[in-house]
């Protein structure tokens, strides 16, 4: 089976001194933050405090929108190098594909299950015609999605169920072979089976990955968490280690005091 080469409890992504403006008005003040390889950071907070906008900064997906200024730095360990996501890479897409990203509402192409995969394998990562199978199959295991689908690889994924579409999403990033998962808020717009489902995926894949994912669920955040981050107007306002997180009692106490 394919893995991302990670060395479990190592830095993976640095962030010093990040500040996100849209249209002049700041939407992250001076966030620092250290990731671990093998480890799940959960983001927290009131609507409106930076969460998604934090996530897009590490992979420049906020340069989608117009009037952005990203100050500071965002280093990342890819294959056991320190690069600059701000500048070192070029192109940017290059960047997306080692910093794979899912978002709260499934965006499956409107095409067939397979071409949801092999055109982001084509074009973003030059896979041969050859190898498509294989690295499509392995993805689609990885979510536990093969068995479902793999009679069906040719139907348009519009006609998947909303936990499938959103399982192919995730195979899709992995499909790429990213060593940083981001995760905005995936199980949002799913039903409490389908969340069981993607959840249980998520504990067997942060070994092997460094994930940043953003959740409204303190339940969730607790099941999944390594490491919870708060942030409240844009600032990071308390971060907590998972033996903070055992006690439900505790831990909702102590975001009481914050918020």
């Amino acid at each position: 089976m394919e893995r991302a080469d990670l060395s479990p409890r190592e830095p993976s992504v640095q962030i010093a001194d990040l500040a996100v403006h849209f249209a002049g008005r700041a939407a992250l003040h001076g966030i620092n933050l250290t990731l671990e390889a093998g480890q799940m950071t959960v983001v927290i907070g009131p609507s409106g405090s930076g969460k998604t906008t934090l996530l897009r900064a590490i992979n420049r997906l906020n340069e989608c929108f117009p009037n952005c200024r990203t100050v500071g730095t965002v280093r990342i360990r890819l294959d056991g190098r320190w690069v600059d996501a701000y500048r070192d890479f070029r192109p940017v897409a290059e960047l997306r594909r080692r910093v794979g990203m899912v978002f709260q509402t499934p965006n499956v192409l409107p095409c067939s299950i397979e071409k949801n995969l092999s055109i982001p394998l084509i074009r973003v990562a030059g896979l041969s015609k050859s190898r498509l199978p294989g690295r499509i199959e392995w993805a689609l295991r990885e979510v536990e999605l093969w068995d479902e689908v793999k009679d069906r690889l040719r139907h348009n994924a519009l006609t998947l169920s909303g936990g499938q579409q959103q399982r192919l999403c995730l195979a899709r990033a992995l499909a790429l072979k990213p060593q940083v998962l981001l995760l905005d808020e995936p199980t949002a717009s799913l039903d409490f089976r389908a969340t069981q489902k993607i959840e249980r995926l998520l504990l067997k894949l942060r070994d092997r990955y460094t994930i940043l994912a953003i959740s409204h669920s303190l339940g969730q955040t607790r099941r999944l968490a390594d490491r919870v981050i708060v942030l409240r107007d844009g600032r990071l306002a308390e971060q907590f280690d998972r033996e903070h997180l055992e006690d439900a009692e505790t831990f909702e106490a102590l975001l009481e005091e914050i918020f």
